[in-house]
């Protein structure tokens, strides 16, 4: 079963080059953003993509949303935009430099601790100096005494293992990244913020080697934890392994099919004049979700729109053009300061 997961993920990661979906405007920026937003959503924040990207391009707070969500994606990204850079000088992974990740993850919401064990401060990506559970009568972590030999016994197997990576082996990468997240939210280094921290190393290395970052939705938040209570338990690292690439795979076909089912138009290579495709029931299904969106909020923007629908401003405004065309939807007033109207049949 393993095996024959991992030849789907290497199948789909092949169709998703075909279509070069990350050439497309903003799918990568789109991506990010979306790693971003539901790796804090499992942590608890309610902060959505949308807002999170009117947060992140023009410093748009939402009133709906507490400032300490806020912060905490503020955080992720300067982490994902600092470890983008940083991860690409394929130096050794230390336990300073995960210090440093830490750091930028909790530089707005960590605080500063006294314990027995001593005065820390997460902000400032400290180890933690106190023991912790998992939640309210959760297991014990490691005993926070073991967890710099831990970390350090770590990061020395991390760069062991990158050493002798066979870099054209695609499986043999995500492997490598998903085991790396599980022993790091394993030694549970942090009083705070384990889990952004080692989903941000997964992506990281999976960003190191050129292959799409693995996504874990707010959604996926049960099976993700038990598939690592599991490992745990049965101290078998391929269950998470296995059920991180099916989580993968999960999610790259859905993208795959948002991508295909955004394209209604196609040039046609004999006359070169655009030709509509065949409406088949994905592209309905996004003709029925801006409906919707228009429907609920009529001042909703196209980047708004674009960004629920997961798919890049040009596609979309395909589909807004023929539902227009179609007199199903209309603009009412200028682009900025208008809204849209659906006709009533």
């Amino acid at each position: 079963m393993i095996q024959e997961n991992r030849e789907k993920l290497l199948q789909l990661l092949s169709k998703h080059d075909e279509l070069r979906m990350t050439e497309q405007i903003d799918y990568e920026k789109f991506y990010l953003y979306s790693l971003i937003t539901h790796s804090t959503a499992i942590e608890g924040s309610t902060v959505t993509e949308v807002e999170a990207q009117l947060l992140f391009d023009e410093g748009i707070t939402s009133s709906k949303r507490s400032i300490v969500e806020q912060n905490m994606n503020l955080d992720l990204k300067a982490a994902y935009d600092y470890g983008r850079i940083w991860i690409k000088r394929h130096e050794n992974i230390t336990v300073d430099s995960l210090i440093i990740l830490a750091a930028k993850v909790m530089a707005r919401t960590g605080s500063q601790y006294n314990s027995l064990g001593g005065v820390f401060d997460s902000s400032k990506g400290e180890l933690r100096k106190v023991n912790v559970t998992a939640g309210v009568g959760g297991r014990s972590y490691m005993n926070y005494l073991k967890v710099p030999q831990q970390l350090e016994a770590f990061c020395e197997e991390l760069n062991a293992r990158r050493k002798v990576l066979d870099k054209s082996d695609i499986c043999a990468i995500y492997d490598l990244s998903f085991w790396a997240h599980y022993e790091l939210v394993t030694i549970h280094p942090w009083v705070d913020g384990n889990g952004r921290i080692s989903r941000l190393l997964m992506n990281l290395l999976q960003m190191e080697y050129d292959v799409l970052p693995t996504k874990v939705l707010k959604q996926d938040k049960a099976e993700y934890i038990q598939a690592l209570i599991d490992t745990r338990e049965k101290e078998d690292i391929n269950i998470f392994l296995d059920y991180m690439t099916r989580l993968h795979t999960t999610h790259l076909q859905h993208d795959i099919h948002q991508f295909e089912d955004s394209m209604s138009y196609e040039v046609d290579r004999k006359g070169g004049q655009k030709t509509e495709k065949v409406d088949r029931k994905g592209g309905q299904k996004t003709n029925e979700t801006i409906i919707a969106l228009i429907s609920e909020n009529p001042k909703i923007t196209t980047t708004q729109m674009a960004t629920s629908l997961g798919i890049n401003r040009s596609a979309l405004s395909k589909h807004l053009k023929r539902l227009q065309t179609e007199g199903v939807i209309r603009r009412v007033g200028p682009d900025k300061g208008g809204y849209w109207e659906v006709k009533k049949t």
